[in-house]
């Protein structure tokens, strides 16, 4: 049953026995549907709002900045040098390397032959990390970050994929990791929500969906999705008073409609109506805390100038960075970037290269930002997207407007503070990036880890709903060990 439904004849019998409640049956059933609801949806609470048998364990991160990058970055050219490519170039992909996977649509059709990588490779650091030339910024970094090579998932396109690896699923209506992470810990800042999310407002038109689910509370109770700031003058619509209504009055309305959704909570024991309370207190708290958080111009230069030239612009990615950081800071739990238009199926060497220029100095930038104030060691800083490009080219692999294709097979990703161990690589690919040849990470196992830095045991954060309990990694999901300190 979808869960709008679910929730809706939930609450119609609830009032059915409400309205017949001097019948003895009726009210007795009433206080056991009131009783249960409160017991699985309003579950014991400590002071940040989470739930009081977590953390599970020590915690080594706080707080998670998530850099999702979506549309799927070819590791090919920024992170998986693979030299040997070039006397396969223009030959076609031996049987024995695609072991029948399959293709999209779009290149199904078409000869699977070899394009080496468009850019060249450059080590940096004392670790010596490769990283391809349109990532001279995060080379900066390196020692910081740890390079993991041997990500995979089993989707093949867009939306199920970035489905999958935030909420779990493949369909849409499961609880986001930012939910889940909100409904488990909570925030130390009750003037701001504990899971906020950006998005990067594009130099021209993307043609890249972002769907609200992927940051949704799916069943969850919806206090805990993510609430998206705007791109805009206005990050949150409706926050300011309409002229002529005295702070004093609109603090008197919102007192009389809580007392007003206190009784009709009472007659129908509806969850929902508690989170409408909070959601309303929510809001009057954030007329002064967005306003205060957005308003750059306390910055110094020194700032715009680690974030480069696009940070003084409203809604790039890297006036978000400086968002995230300044939300670390007011210790915002869950913090979720989305930069869109990493999807290269044609002219890779200019469209890769403009979402790198988008976003290399910024996510270093974070990284030193986050650094030199004492931040990194307990923000845990994640960089990627949903899946990765495949080897053989999409169209004509010797012109220029050639691109290639998605590729869930292995991808990368890197990660930062939080407990992560530095400086490190972890995971391989075979010699065409096609297939993961050492350290597997499945997707699950990322969310397991993640959890697991906020003290979270992934197997005990549940949900029970449609009568089955629910948690972010379904019945999989391992810790990754060897990337932690």
């Amino acid at each position: 049953m979808h869960p709008f439904l679910d929730h809706a004849q939930a609450v119609s019998r609830r009032y059915f026995l409400g309205q017949t409640s001097r019948v003895s049956l009726g009210a007795a059933a009433l206080r056991f549907l009131q009783t249960e609801a409160a017991a699985a949806l309003e579950p014991g609470r400590n002071e940040a709002g989470g739930l009081t048998q977590l953390p599970h364990f020590a915690p080594k991160a706080k707080r998670v900045i998530f850099l999702t990058q979506s549309g799927g970055p070819s590791q090919i050219e920024l992170f998986d040098e693979k030299p040997g490519l070039e006397k396969w170039a223009g030959i076609e992909l031996p049987d024995s390397v695609r072991q029948g996977q399959r293709l999209t649509t779009m290149t199904a059709g078409q000869k699977q032959l070899v394009m080496p990588a468009r850019t060249k490779f450059l080590k940096h650091g004392r670790s010596g990390t490769s990283l391809g030339e349109w990532l001279p910024h995060l080379g900066s970094v390196v020692d910081d970050i740890c390079v993991v090579k041997s990500l995979h998932t089993e989707q093949i396109n867009h939306a199920p994929a970035m489905t999958f690896l935030l909420t779990g699923g493949q369909i849409p209506g499961r609880p986001s990791i930012g939910s889940w992470t909100s409904y488990g810990l909570g925030s130390v800042n009750r003037n701001l929500p504990d899971y906020l999310v950006l998005i990067s407002k594009m130099q021209r038109p993307s043609d890249q969906p972002l769907y609200d689910h992927y940051w949704g509370n799916g069943f969850l109770p919806s206090r805990f999705q993510g609430v998206k700031l705007r791109n805009a003058k206005e990050p949150v619509l409706y926050l300011q008073d309409p002229e002529g209504l005295p702070r004093p009055l609109r603090r008197s309305m919102l007192d009389t409609l809580a007392d007003l959704n206190q009784q009709h909570f009472a007659e129908a024991g509806d969850p929902e109506i508690q989170t409408r309370i909070r959601q309303y207190e929510m809001a009057f708290r954030m007329q002064s805390s967005v306003p205060e958080l957005t308003d750059l111009s306390s910055e110094p230069d020194s700032t715009f100038e680690l974030y480069g030239p696009d940070s003084r612009r409203p809604g790039s990615y890297a006036a978000n960075c400086i968002l995230a950081r300044r939300l670390v800071e007011r210790g915002v739990r869950f913090i979720q970037l989305f930069h869109p238009d990493w999807d290269h199926h044609s002219r890779l060497s200019s469209w890769c290269t403009a979402r790198c220029r988008d976003t290399d100095q910024p996510s270093a930038a974070l990284i030193k930002d986050l650094k030199q104030r004492g931040l990194l060691e307990d923000t845990l800083v994640v960089w990627g997207g949903e899946f990765g490009r495949g080897v053989a080219g999409q169209g004509d692999w010797k012109s220029i407007e050639a691109g290639r294709d998605h590729h869930p097979r292995c991808f990368t990703m890197w990660m930062a503070g939080g407990g992560i161990k530095p400086g490190t690589t972890y995971g391989a690919t075979d010699d065409f990036s096609y297939n993961v040849a050492e350290n597997p990470v499945h997707v699950h196992d990322l969310q397991a880890t993640l959890l697991h830095q906020l003290g979270i045991d992934h197997e005990k954060l549940t949900y029970r709903f449609q009568g089955r309990d629910f948690r972010l990694t379904d019945v999989h999901g391992k810790i990754v060990r060897d990337i932690l300190l």
